[in-house]
């Protein structure tokens, strides 16, 4: 019988349930002054999806510092993000130890994002059971495949938009692998590179649909129009990179046994991490074992 996989986006969900809480000043707090609000909000959203997807397996996954091999490449990636709040920070570390206390394995490998360690996990576990990747982030949507769906947060609590190798083509008009190629041609504002100046989606589409890979526009550059060849031909480099960028790597050196991610609740360890969080009638979201 297939395992169903859940792996987390764990900084997605972190940052998200901290902002989803933090606007009102509402920085929920232990009395030694610890703040919690976004690790609360995280088990929240943590619980629904486990409730909604009912998955056999959970691992979470997580960036380990701004320093990867993509700010090597190219200095100004993520370079437009401001610093986290003081509020947030000392959550980074405790968000992992309530996971851990949950009996979910924390993945993550300095020099890596988040989504590469979801990319390699994803990849290794879709040949015999079946992944569902929880994030709010885009450009995890390249990894969509037989064996591999994509569940985005949309606003609200329990509200997903779930992409599955049937529906992708349906939904974005282009295949999963295409979207690499998208933010090549396009960049990226949120991740700070900007593929080709002058390009946008509507144009990106419309080059990927015609033509269907990077390579294959630069093949057939002669029946572009002549503005689509100067920018190109201008920003030619930097499209190169930004592919380069946008491409979550699916061979990173981690490994993660399954037997380690069964979904088990080990009530009594729970309770323990919610008396330590000074977390009350958090019980209630608990999903069913």
């Amino acid at each position: 019988m297939k395992k169903k996989i859940l792996l987390v986006d764990g900084m997605a969900l972190l940052f998200r349930g901290f902002f989803a809480t933090a606007f009102r000043g509402n920085f929920m707090k232990t009395s030694d002054g610890t703040p919690t609000n976004g690790v609360y909000q995280f088990l929240r959203y943590l619980f629904n999806a486990i409730d909604t997807f009912k998955p056999t397996h959970v691992v979470c996954c997580w960036d380990m510092g701004s320093k990867t091999f993509r700010t090597e490449l190219y200095k100004g990636y993520k370079a437009n993000r401001d610093e986290p709040p003081v509020e947030l920070i000392p959550q980074f570390e405790l968000v992992k130890d309530v996971v851990d206390a949950f009996g979910m394995p924390n993945v993550g490998l300095e020099n890596y994002e988040a989504d590469d360690c979801i990319g390699t996990l994803a990849t290794l576990y879709k040949h015999h059971d079946d992944v569902i990747i929880l994030t709010g982030d885009q450009d995890i949507l390249q990894l969509v495949d037989d064996g591999i769906k994509v569940a985005i947060m949309r606003k609200g609590q329990g509200n997903y938009e779930v992409f599955s190798h049937e529906n992708f083509y349906d939904k974005k008009g282009i295949s999963p692998q295409q979207i690499i190629d998208l933010k090549g041609l396009m960049g990226d504002s949120s991740d700070n590179y900007p593929g080709v100046k002058g390009i946008g989606e509507k144009t990106a589409l419309k080059l990927l649909r015609e033509h269907g890979t990077i390579d294959d526009v630069l093949n057939n550059m002669n029946h572009l129009s002549k503005g689509i060849q100067t920018k190109i031909k201008r920003d030619i480099d930097m499209l190169h990179l930004s592919r380069k960028l946008a491409e979550i790597k699916c061979d990173v050196p981690i490994e993660c046994a399954l037997d380690d991610a069964i979904w088990k609740l080990n009530r009594t360890r729970v309770q323990g991490m919610f008396e330590k969080l000074e977390f009350k009638n958090m019980d209630r979201w608990l999903p069913a074992n």
